[in-house]
């Protein structure tokens, strides 16, 4: 593990972050739950190009953000299997503490709406395209 990585995990446990990345000095961290920080990276034009990231959920839908956003590698503390598979097919080295079959909704009812709704998407930019469709439709608009 480098040091980027190492940094990005130990901010993730001692500081509350549901996201962490690390470039050197430079450092990006997220509170939000679920997708949300990496939407706000991507709506801000953003990169995390040579940047380690730590999360704490990684689902479908968080792996092609991370593939839209360029992160260079990715730790989660969970993470699906079709989203370790998404970052694989885009040549971003993983670690991760469990390897879930999938992210439950945070009700524990059933699947995360965000791994339904990008569980056929052809692209990183077309999953981007299903997952803001899903929210408009979640949010009623």
């Amino acid at each position: 593990m480098n040091n980027n990585l190492a940094k990005a995990k130990s901010l993730l446990s001692e500081n509350g972050c549901t996201l962490a990345a690390v470039r050197g000095d430079e450092i990006i961290t997220g509170t939000e739950r679920g997708i949300k920080p990496l939407l706000e990276l991507i709506d801000k034009g953003k990169s995390l190009s040579d940047y380690s990231a730590a999360d704490k959920v990684v689902g479908m839908a968080a792996a092609y953000l991370y593939v839209l956003l360029d992160v260079r590698e990715l730790y989660a503390k969970t993470i699906s299997r079709k989203a370790l598979s998404v970052l694989q097919e885009y040549h971003i080295p993983a670690e991760y503490d469990t390897l879930a079959e999938a992210i439950i909704n945070r009700s524990g009812t059933g699947f995360c709406p965000m791994e339904t709704a990008v569980i056929n998407a052809k692209s990183p930019e077309n999953a981007l395209c299903l997952i803001r469709d899903k929210l408009k439709e979640l949010s009623g608009k």
